[in-house]
């Protein structure tokens, strides 16, 4: 077995985690349990690039469950737990390539050694893995039934590759269920972004103004769990609906240029590049607190604040402060990457119980019908979010109503009426 991680004597201590979060993950732990009857991933070699952590351990646990031979490396330099993917390699038998803190170079080599597994399934967080296929290893294309994509950044360069006719295999954009952005990305992504902020700085945010660049989901929960801290929460948009909503949900809503003014901490969350920028850095407080909660971290503009610095220090763990030249100091969390994963530890197991879900059964439908799609983004089938929300709620010992056979009819009918 192939793998490169930190210290395999880190394994103890990661099994013991992955057990801990595996509790708080009971509808993946029934779908590995029907897999380990069913072997529906018998033969299948996945191929995954995603945040190595103690929940993605889980999942990695369900599809070898069901047979598949796996390759896992980060989605993300600093996301990678080193206890996690030292278990993962010596406990569980999953080849792993992934360190906290790896270059570049290393990133890349990772996403090349797991696909030297030749993956017929690729999983993939960021689209890094479909991108590498696609630019530098295009002889393996035709060896990929279909894959699979997590995060909101990933689907937006999957579904632009599709418009422009150069994605060559079929991706279902895990991200897009109900199961999982309505609450990974709001709920996850709320609670571990401001789990990220307080241990890198154990500052208070209580009376503090906290800026929230996108009002997607990531930003609709940030601002619901910094309000529920006392933060006084200020948004910024580009999009009018979002802006409006966000407006009528008790937020101030401005341009970041006036934001940057006024703000003690910045999180971006859009996706998008240089969201924070030199017109921004030029008008900061001193001491301004700057985190991207985004899945690249090109959200802030780092280059250029170096630039602008006449030095850069670490004041303690995922801290940067940059002294400006006209002695202002700002300061960056994480390097600007993912802070709920720099700092903290991602999302809790409850949330991604649902996220994974969607994967391992997603994974499970490729095997059935790859043979029947196109070269194109799909939707998780309503089928299989469905089938997660009740699981999930089973769990919680929550039940719900059905519709009797008069109701039925009566939403199915245009004749009823009043």
């Amino acid at each position: 077995m192939n793998y490169d991680v930190k210290d395999l004597n880190l394994a103890v201590d990661g099994i013991a985690r992955i057990e801990w979060a595996d509790r708080f993950m009971p509808v993946l732990r029934r779908i590995r349990e029907r897999f380990e009857t069913e072997k529906p991933l018998t033969g299948v070699c996945i191929g995954a690039c995603l945040h190595v952590t103690t929940e993605t351990a889980n999942l990695m646990r369900t599809l070898k469950a069901g047979g598949a031979d796996i390759a896992l490396c980060a989605s993300n330099p600093l996301s990678t737990q080193d206890d996690v993917a030292a278990a993962l390699t010596q406990e569980y038998g999953i080849s792993t390539f992934a360190i906290k803190g790896e270059d570049n170079d290393t990133y890349y080599r990772h996403i090349h050694s797991v696909l030297d597994a030749e993956p017929a399934i690729t999983m993939d967080d960021g689209a890094d893995l479909v991108s590498v296929l696609h630019s530098e290893r295009k002889h393996q294309l035709s060896e990929v039934m279909a894959g699979t994509e997590e995060t909101t950044t990933g689907v937006i360069r999957l579904r632009s590759m599709a418009n422009e006719g150069v994605l060559d295999y079929p991706i279902i954009a895990v991200n897009d269920a109900d199961t999982k952005h309505l609450f990974d990305n709001r709920y996850g992504t709320g609670q571990s972004t401001i789990d990220g902020i307080i241990r890198a700085t154990n500052i208070l945010l209580a009376g503090s103004t906290l800026v929230v660049a996108g009002y997607g989901w990531c930003g609709r929960g940030v601002a619901m769990r910094a309000r529920g801290l006392g933060a006084h929460v200020v948004v910024t948009e580009v999009n009018p609906l979002r802006a409006l909503e966000a407006m009528m949900d008790g937020y101030r809503v401005m341009p970041m240029l006036e934001a940057a003014r006024v703000g003690d901490i910045f999180v971006t969350l859009t996706g998008d590049m240089h969201v924070l920028r030199e017109e921004h850095f030029a008008v900061m407080k001193d001491g301004a607190i700057l985190c991207n909660s985004g899945h690249f971290n090109i959200e802030i503009d780092l280059p250029t604040l170096k630039e602008l610095s006449q030095s850069v220090r670490t004041l303690r763990p995922f801290v940067q402060e940059y002294l400006l030249q006209d002695g202002r100091r700002i300061c960056v969390l994480g390097e600007g990457r993912l802070i709920n994963l720099a700092a903290a530890e991602g999302h809790p197991a409850s949330v991604m119980d649902m996220s994974f879900s969607n994967q391992a059964l997603c994974a499970e439908y490729i095997v059935q019908q790859h043979a029947t799609f196109e070269k194109r983004v799909y939707k998780v089938p309503t089928e299989i979010d469905t089938e997660i929300a009740r699981l999930k709620l089973q769990s919680f010992g929550v039940e719900i109503d059905t519709l009797t056979p008069e109701q039925s009819k009566y939403l199915e009918s245009w004749t009823m009426g009043t």
